[in-house]
């Protein structure tokens, strides 16, 4: 069977195109997860987001798959709609399933679409017994994990239970599947690989409980160097690590990062997602290890300085410092010392725009990213289906935008007990755009030939809207605020 498996083009406000253009890790793991005698093509279609329509139609011409696939997040709905509407038309038989986070916590938002059928949960192994089912011609209801159609009705199979990797029924996954080409993080080649699955916090913005419950699987380290070293044959030089909580198990990690010394593998640069409160708690010993290992910038999932915000999050615990057990207050400082003491920049994850979050506490966590962290990744709560914090907003009427297109996490789309949802993005994107700026030094000592020739581009993207009026200040800023929100929407129409 000929398999076409897609990832949408919408990307992240502070993931540029310019800067970065990741693969879509979960494709080339379901691609390397079917049975061999299956012809898989992966096109991320963020890689040609302003052309997506001549891409497709030639994708369609080249590989004339017998099924496509989607990977779907929740503010990529509007656009995977539009991708199934042309499908359809451009070849009516053809099967088309959807997946990805939102498809699978609001499958309801995908029946009235044109497909046929959508994997819930991961698919690695629920989209491999798909395959079989559609080559025996049936027998779609005993496939764990599967919604379909038959007429007009719609059958919603069992769950997929979550399982363990001990039994090494999960393989590696099939980079050489991919068809599009341009995979960079500041101009050098990168690749995803996945070290775990699962968390056991319940973070009220997170989906990953909702997806698959409250549990911790890991890979063996051989797999996770076989992973990496099929990476690095394939001429990546810069690896992220896309795990849900890598710091679940801090021994663990050390093993990975010796491991990785081990094998020679470190002189690649490593990416990794943390919590604050490892970091403190372990930083001595484990930061020089992770610098050792290659490990060049950490994603810090600060959330917020605030106690109360981070009760609302339900991210205190994994934000608290201890030390014999005992709670010792905030970790974040501690955790952001100690990465900064052995050479390593911290990208830092914060959200704003809490229901209790006033002018002054948004501000406070403004001047903490700007003082404390190196490149902001600052985001606003976003009602995602089926999350703790969804069902919050909504008891308490702050919802304000239902527009999905916009649910990209820097778009303000609720609103708090003391601000509108315009001012909270406002105080965000005045203050984010100079901290941006602020750490090109650093990026051009890493990488000078990528920073001297796409700095006109990446200056152009993070000041989109302004003029040389607004930018010598002699407009109001809110001009330029409305110019920027309206060029955002320009952006977002894909197809």
């Amino acid at each position: 069977m000929k398999v076409l498996l897609l990832s949408m083009p919408d990307s992240f406000e502070h993931m540029p195109t310019v800067a970065i253009r990741m693969p879509n890790g979960g494709l080339s793991s379901i691609a390397g997860n079917v049975d061999p005698h299956h012809r898989v093509a992966i096109a991320d279609l963020v890689l040609v987001q302003r052309n997506v329509r001549e891409v497709l139609a030639r994708l369609l011409r080249e590989h004339d798959p017998d099924l496509v696939g989607l990977s779907v997040m929740t503010f990529q709905r509007r656009t995977a709609s539009r991708i199934i509407a042309l499908l359809r038309a451009w070849k009516p038989a053809l099967r088309i399933v959807a997946g990805g986070y939102d498809p699978s916590l609001a499958p309801e938002a995908y029946q009235g679409m044109a497909l046929d059928f959508i994997v819930r949960g991961e698919g690695d192994l629920s989209f491999r017994e798909l395959l079989r089912a559609l080559e025996q011609g049936g027998g779609f209801d005993r496939v764990r994990g599967l919604s379909y159609r038959d007429g007009e009705q719609w059958f919603h199979n069992p769950d997929r239970p979550v399982r363990g990797f001990e039994d090494g029924e999960i393989r590696l996954p099939n980079r050489s599947a991919r068809v599009l080409k341009g995979y960079t993080l500041l101009g050098r080649p990168v690749d995803v690989v996945e070290t775990s699955r699962g968390c056991t916090y319940d973070c009220s913005f997170c989906s990953i409980i909702a997806m698959r419950g409250r549990n911790f699987h890991a890979y063996s380290l051989q797999r996770v160097l076989d992973d990496i070293r099929d990476a690095r044959d394939r001429g990546v030089r810069t690896i992220f690590l896309v795990d849900d909580n890598i710091m679940l198990n801090v021994r663990r990690f050390e093993g990975l990062c010796r491991a990785i010394i081990d094998a020679g593998l470190d002189r690649l640069d490593y990416f990794v997602q943390a919590m604050t409160a490892p970091i403190a708690t372990h930083g001595e010993t484990l930061a020089p290890l992770m610098r050792q290992a290659g490990f060049r910038y950490v994603f810090l999932g600060i959330e917020n300085i605030l106690e109360n915000d981070l009760q609302f999050l339900r991210a205190a615990a994994k934000n608290t410092a201890r030390d014999n057990g005992h709670r010792e207050g905030n970790a974040t400082l501690r955790a952001i010392a100690c990465l900064h003491r052995n050479g390593m920049y911290v990208v830092g994850g914060m959200i704003v725009g809490n229901p209790d979050d006033t002018h002054e506490s948004i501000q406070a966590n403004l001047e903490f990213a700007r003082q404390h962290v190196d490149w902001p990744y600052i985001q606003h709560p976003t009602p995602y289906p089926r999350t703790p914090m969804t069902k919050d907003f909504e008891e308490r009427g702050l919802i304000t935008n239902e527009h999905l297109e916009e649910y990209d996490g820097t778009t303000a789309v609720v609103r708090t007990r003391h601000l509108e949802a315009e001012e909270v993005e406002f105080l965000r994107w005045k203050a984010e755009r100079w901290m941006k700026v602020r750490h090109m030094p650093a990026a051009f000592r890493h990488d000078p030939w990528f920073v001297l020739s796409h700095t006109p581009q990446m200056m152009a993207h993070t000041f989109r809207g302004s003029t040389l009026r607004s930018l010598l200040g002699m407009e109001e800023e809110r001009k330029t605020f409305q110019r920027y929100k309206a060029i955002r929407r320009q952006e977002r129409a894909y197809v």
